[in-house]
């Protein structure tokens, strides 16, 4: 077996062990991504695929999201295959290469319903980090709230690291480039956010969010327009509400039909979301984290 750079002739036999990875999700973003994967490869991005017989029989893409963090996502290896420790031997490249680069650690996200996937990243070196879960507000552009709104990332920042979801998310928000990948929410990350909320009241900051991006989603036919936030962090049920509305009119105003906001999947924050009657998801996902300096 070998690893190599992903190519584009890779494209039919990748695509045939990945078109049905999950069928409770009607498929798999794999057969989609993966032509965009090899174009948009380079320095920050590398698409591995293990080759068996002549035969690529695994895939795994390793990114860098900042000068010491990487993301692994994608790793796929052919059913008729399995157990031969192809997903090692992908993975471990991933982390050779970031480490190359400078990355210090790799993570990634694993569905909390995907018992094989939580599986395999522990076997892998992989340790639990944090989880999260989405909340779904409304968009709504004349949403009311109570608390005063700020559009400052100096605000927001402050209200993010005095905030429990700071210590819950291990500091970590969504990534503005690389889509379903968390990163280390700095100043300068929020600074460079499509805008950013912060809720206060007279006397202290309450809650904050960034949005991240908007998009398009076909979902059952029907294509819907998406505002996707980076984190939200609020002290209580009150704060939530004022934060939710600021999210439901800053969503609308983007032209988004839904919106989703990444929160800390503890009791205390998902039962904050029933008590204010937001939509979550159904189910959390999970975060998990690996250290590279052996590969250094």
């Amino acid at each position: 077996m070998t690893i190599r750079q992903a190519r584009h002739d890779d494209r039919e036999a990748i695509v045939s062990f990945t078109t049905d990875t999950w069928d409770r999700l009607g498929g798999d973003y794999v057969p989609d991504a993966f032509d965009g994967w090899v174009d948009t490869d380079g320095p920050t991005q590398r698409t591995l695929v293990a080759i068996l017989d002549e035969r690529p029989v695994g895939i795994c893409q390793g990114v860098l999201l900042s000068p010491h963090e990487a993301w692994a996502l994608g790793m796929r290896v052919d059913p008729d295959v399995r157990g031969r420790d192809i997903g090692r031997r992908l993975t471990e490249t991933v982390f050779e290469w970031a480490a190359g680069r400078g990355a210090t650690v790799c993570r990634n996200m694993v569905f909390s319903w995907n018992a094989a996937g939580m599986g395999q990243s522990r076997a892998l070196g992989f340790e639990p980090l944090t989880a999260f879960r989405w909340l779904e507000p409304t968009p709504d552009a004349d949403a009311r709230y109570d608390l005063t709104v700020e559009t400052d990332p100096a605000l927001a920042w402050s209200a993010f690291h005095g905030s429990d979801a700071f210590g819950e998310l291990c500091g970590l928000g969504l990534d503005l480039e690389e889509s379903w990948a968390l990163a280390e929410l700095t100043p300068d990350r929020l600074k460079s956010a499509e805008t950013t909320l912060a809720v206060r009241d007279a006397e202290r900051l309450r809650g904050m969010s960034y949005r991240v991006r908007t998009f398009e989603q076909e979902d059952d036919g029907e294509t819907r327009r998406w505002a996707e936030y980076g984190v939200g962090a609020w002290d209580d049920v009150e704060a939530l509400r004022s934060l939710a509305a600021a999210i439901a009119r800053d969503a609308a105003n983007a032209g988004a039909e839904c919106a989703r906001v990444l929160a800390p999947e503890t009791p205390r924050h998902v039962s904050d979301a029933a008590h204010a009657r937001i939509d979550t998801s159904e189910e959390p996902d999970f975060v998990f984290e690996r250290d590279l300096s052996a590969y250094r």
